[in-house]
Parts: C-alpha cells; sequence; structure tokens
C-alpha cells in the first residue's frame, strides 16, 4: 500500500465517537466521509419530545470525565449549550429490604448507613494496608471481596456496575472496566490511601477540565449531534449505507468498488459489524473482536404531568441484584435536569435487563408494562399507575462488557492495525464506554491521523 500522506478519510458510524472523530479531522482541514447505516446520525443518541416531556431514547446523561468532553462542549457552544446537572444529582438511593437508602459520600454517612455490615465497616479500616492485587485479569467481584468485603461488593459496586455497564463484577476486569479504579490499587496500593494522595496532587488547567460533573445538553442530547453535523456538513454524511463493505487496494480502500480511495479507515461500530465490513481483514482476528459480550438492555422512559409518589431530589436509585427485583434502576431525570416535564411532574427512565436477565428484551409490550408498574408502584410510592407518556426501547447491544477477553481483543486489534495499514478498529469496543469516553477517543483518533498528515 502506499506510503503517501493523508488523502481522505473514511470513518465508519455516526454515533458520538464517529462523528467527534469526523468534526476533528474536518477541523483541520482533512477530507473526511462518515458512512452510516442508518437513516440519521446519533446512533443511539436520539431526544423525544413528547406530552410535555422532553426524554432521551439512548444515554439520558454523561459525566464530564475527560477534559476532552468539556472541551468539546465548549467548541461547539452557540450550536448547542452544556447543561450541569442540579445539585439534586449528587445523591444516590441503593434499594435495601424494600426501601431506598442513602449511598454515602463520606465517613460518617458511611459509619451509620445500614447498607454495609459492621464487619465491613471494621474491615474498611485495613484497606489501605492490604497487598496490590498481581492478577491483571482478576475480576471485579475477586478485586472487591479481597480489599472491602462482601457487603459493599453487593449494595454499592454491584448497584454501580449496574447503573453503568448493566454487568455482572464477577465478569468484568477492572483493569479493562474501570482502569482509573485498577489504577488506584495499583499505583497507590490503597483505593482509600489512592483517592486521597490524587486529591491532593496539583492539577493543570486541562485535567482541571475533568470536572466529573454530570452533564447534558439544553434541549436534550440530540443537540449535541445536531451541533456535531452542522460542523462536518450534511455533504460529508453518506446515510442509509447498511451493504457497504470496504476493499483494500496497492493505492488504499475503496467502498463497494467505488472509484474513490481512502487512505485511512476508522472504524467505531460494533465487534458484530466488523467482519462484513472488512472481508479482507483475518476472519481468525476478527472473531476474537467479535467475542465482546454486549448486555441487552429494556430502557423504559416514565412521564407523570402531577407527581404523587416520593420525593425524587435525588440523581436516582440502583437496585442490588441481591435484592432479587425485575428493575436494575430508575433516574429521576426532572429533579435535575431542566424543562424535562411539566411543573409539579417528573419524569423517571427505567431500565431492565442487563448481563444477568437478558431474557427481558424478548418480552412483548405489555409483559414489559406489568413488571415496570409492579415495580414502580411498590418503589416509588405510587398508588395507582397512570404515567402520561411512557415509551419502550429496546437494545440487543446496548453496552459492551470488558472481561477477561479483553487482553485477547485488544492484541487482535492491534494486529489488525498492523497488517492494514490506514486501518484503525475503535469506538466502545475498546477505551471506556461513557460518553466523555467516547469524545476523547474521537480526539485521539483525529489527532493520530492528522500526525501523519504532517
Amino acid at each position: 500500500m502506499s506510503e503517501n500522506k493523508i488523502q481522505k478519510v473514511a470513518v465508519v458510524g455516526a454515533g458520538l465517537t464517529g462523528l467527534t472523530t469526523a468534526y476533528y479531522l474536518k477541523k483541520a482541514g482533512i477530507g473526511v466521509q462518515v458512512f452510516e447505516k442508518a437513516d440519521r446520525a446519533g446512533g443511539v443518541i436520539k431526544t423525544y419530545n413528547e406530552n410535555g416531556f422532553t426524554f432521551e431514547a439512548g444515554p439520558n446523561t454523561g459525566v464530564l470525565g475527560q477534559p476532552e468532553a468539556t472541551e468539546l462542549l465548549e467548541n461547539l457552544n452557540g450550536d448547542c449549550e452544556l447543561e450541569i446537572a442540579d445539585e439534586a444529582a449528587k445523591a444516590r438511593w441503593i434499594w435495601k429490604s424494600g426501601k431506598w437508602e442513602a449511598l454515602p459520600s463520606g465517613l460518617i454517612g458511611g459509619i451509620k448507613t445500614p447498607l454495609f455490615t459492621f464487619t465491613d465497616k471494621l474491615r474498611l479500616l485495613g484497606e489501605p494496608f492490604r497487598k496490590r492485587g498481581t492478577n491483571p485479569n482478576e475480576t471485579l467481584k475477586e478485586l472487591v471481596l479481597r480489599r472491602m468485603g462482601r457487603s459493599f461488593l453487593d449494595y454499592a459496586v454491584d448497584p454501580f456496575i449496574l447503573g453503568i455497564y448493566s454487568g455482572d463484577p464477577a465478569k468484568l476486569v477492572p483493569k479493562y472496566a474501570l482502569p482509573k479504579l485498577y489504577r488506584l490499587e495499583q499505583d497507590y496500593g490503597s483505593f482509600i490511601g489512592g483517592t486521597v494522595k490524587k486529591a491532593r496532587q496539583p492539577k493543570t488547567d486541562w485535567e482541571k477540565k475533568a470536572t466529573k460533573e454530570i452533564f447534558s445538553v439544553k434541549g436534550g442530547l440530540e443537540n449535541l449531534i445536531k451541533a456535531l453535523v452542522k460542523n462536518i456538513g450534511k455533504d460529508n454524511i453518506v446515510l442509509n449505507c447498511d451493504s457497504v463493505s470496504f476493499e483494500k487496494t496497492e493505492k488504499g480502500y475503496k467502498v463497494n468498488n467505488q472509484n474513490e480511495v481512502f487512505s485511512n479507515i476508522i472504524s467505531t461500530v460494533g465487534a458484530y459489524e466488523l467482519s462484513h465490513l472488512f472481508p479482507f481483514a483475518d476472519i481468525e482476528k476478527i472473531n476474537q473482536i467479535n467475542q465482546l459480550e454486549y448486555a441487552r438492555v429494556v430502557q423504559v422512559s416514565l412521564g407523570f404531568k402531577e407527581w404523587k409518589g416520593v420525593d425524587l431530589k435525588s440523581f436516582g436509585g440502583l437496585v442490588p441484584f441481591k435484592e432479587n427485583r425485575d428493575l436494575l434502576g430508575v433516574l429521576f431525570l426532572s429533579s435535575f435536569l431542566k424543562n424535562r416535564a411539566p411543573q409539579n411532574g417528573a419524569l423517571l427512565s427505567t431500565f431492565l435487563g442487563g448481563i444477568r436477565k437478558p431474557e427481558m428484551v424478548e418480552l412483548n409490550d405489555g409483559q414489559i408494562v406489568d413488571i415496570v408498574k409492579k415495580e414502580i408502584i411498590e418503589m416509588m410510592g405510587l398508588k395507582q399507575f397512570d404515567p402520561d407518556m411512557l415509551k419502550i426501547f429496546r437494545y440487543q447491544h446496548a453496552i459492551p462488557q470488558y472481561g477477561i477477553e479483553s487482553e485477547q481483543k485488544l492484541k487482535a486489534i492491534d494486529q489488525l492495525e498492523k497488517t492494514n495499514p490506514g486501518l484503525i478498529l475503535a469506538g466502545n469496543i475498546r477505551d471506556g464506554i461513557g460518553m466523555a469516553d467516547r469524545i476523547k477517543q474521537g480526539k485521539m483518533l483525529a489527532t493520530q491521523v492528522i500526525s501523519q498528515s504532517k
């Protein structure tokens, strides 16, 4: 293949990662063409406005956990406006023994909470003195039991993982799924000690952009997508590309025998899409990537014009798997985002399924509504279930799970990229699943290509 400098870049997938990549490439003056199989850009990000409610079909919020996320929103200011969640979002509830308990955020709360056993509270005092783990493929369950204890696993870590990954701590590997947590132990020898030491370290102005605040965009997250599309240019995004595939030539890559040559292809799609997109790639390596497991999730958005349940001054509630309920959790979106529901009303987003209950996705609408009705009445203090808005979304490939196969998967990606110069395999198959992770990766991919053009 020719070693010429960058000519034009093909980006596969018009989700947040692909659009961010294309945005930065376009900004640097590099020709880019985005290929999307759906009839719209945005991937799973889609905002609805119905009956006085503004709600999301995909991610409901993000966290400003990477400076790149703040930077992108600053760059797009004028085309979309960042919305930081209200203070109510800092509160988290955990369901235990038939009622909600506040997840403690400080030492006193941690001592008083009924979520954790007295033995584990005492055991936590010794956490800074325990040895570092030596197994890089240790599961999150093994790590937490080793350092903190069973009740912390059941009523803090497990619901946390359900809220992020809809996953199972017994399958996720922290080195890949929660790298910051993994590095706390490896770099500092302790979660507690590492957190204290990191907090004391001075931060650069760039690092300060990662405020860790929960965010959305005014009017809904789809306005972020619209802003990216506007800046990339609609002419540079090709929709309805369901049958697109690439061929490798001496001069670069072509699409379905068309004449245009791309010096680079950046894939941001799921692992299950790779084999038909890149028939020239080593199928054994593709299959190793395709071992990646995805959580199957049902999201049910509920709108009430007159809320008559418990006081919703919280980000939401998470339901530990140990409690044997049919909900993974509930977000109280109207409590911390503006104009999402009528005054005195409420907008909730509930979740079912996940890695340990994937069969939920196969239930029909009536069965799902019956489950949500039962759970919401009991858990949210309602006397009757009469939402003014109800919308069901099903996701067969909702969230990738970074488990024991991750090391082999990353090696396969590296080998494919080395044997096919100009091909980059990215998206949420690696580097994190959150919105900020996707934005960070998008900028990184663009920077990698831009550096080759100089």
